[in-house]
């Protein structure tokens, strides 16, 4: 198989004008992925086969108007399919495999918080502040 990725003779690899379309697909599913609000109405999606509008004001608690920018962003994206049944607008996952990809993200959090919590018990907790120095002024 011929890659379209060049490798210099840097050793650093360059996106040829060909990958470019696919990365950018990529690109746009994890945008679609970037905001907690949009993971939550695709959880929402991932639970039911398929839910209203109203269901998912009533899910996330959000505006009617901030709702739908985070739909378009998922339509643009190609992460949820609608369809329009009176004056009803249902949702629905575009693809089964989003809702794979929730759980197994779900499973790597969980793993990533585990990992963490023991690195911080084996340490002893956090280290301490200096004396007299303001939190703003420590370096992480």
């Amino acid at each position: 198989m011929i890659s379209s990725i060049r490798k210099p003779a840097g050793g650093a690899r360059v996106l040829t004008d060909s990958d470019r379309p696919l990365y950018e697909v990529k690109a746009g599913l994890f945008k679609g992925l970037s905001h907690p609000i949009r993971i939550r109405i695709l959880e929402v999606l991932s639970a039911a086969p398929e839910a209203s509008v109203s269901e998912l004001l009533d899910a996330t608690s959000l505006e009617a108007s901030h709702l739908s920018q985070h739909l378009a962003v998922l339509r643009r994206n190609r992460l949820v399919e609608s369809d329009r049944r009176g004056s009803l607008v249902y949702y629905r996952l575009a693809y089964p495999q989003v809702a794979d990809l929730l759980r197994v993200a779900r499973a790597l959090l969980g793993e990533i918080l585990e990992t963490t919590h023991r690195q911080l018990v084996d340490r002893g907790g956090l280290p301490e502040l200096p004396a007299g120095v303001p939190a703003a002024e420590v370096a992480p």
